[in-house]
């Protein structure tokens, strides 16, 4: 199973991590940091989930694609929860609205993946 397969999906994996690692950083230079808590926490989990979702897509086979989509169903829940958050203060943070968009953007991918290579 090629890697190609899952280019997009790993392309918004990649792209989502950094704007979460962006945003996590940008949150922690705001006024009120105690206020972004939730919203560096959150940022940080599903970078790390994108990341690592982004890897599995990449060394997947047919032996392990129930692992990646179980992985990446939840990959796009964190990434809705982050995007939620976020778009709490994307009204004043124009990270967290580029944020909230890159996992909306992924968590979409992330279920169009699973969709397509269901087991």
């Amino acid at each position: 199973m090629s890697h190609l397969k899952f280019e997009s999906c790993i392309a918004a994996c990649n792209d989502c991590a950094a704007e979460c690692e962006h945003c996590a950083t940008a949150c922690l230079h705001e006024k009120d940091v105690a206020m972004m808590a939730r919203c560096i926490e959150l940022d940080r989990y599903c970078a790390d989930m994108c990341r690592t979702a982004a890897a599995f897509m990449a060394r997947s086979d047919e032996h392990t694609m129930v692992f990646v989509n179980k992985f990446c169903a939840l990959c796009a829940e964190i990434c809705d929860a982050c995007a939620e958050e976020c778009e709490k203060h994307a009204s004043h943070s124009e990270h967290c609205q580029a944020c909230a968009e890159a996992c909306r953007d992924c968590a979409e991918e992330c279920r169009s993946m699973t969709a397509q290579h269901a087991i």
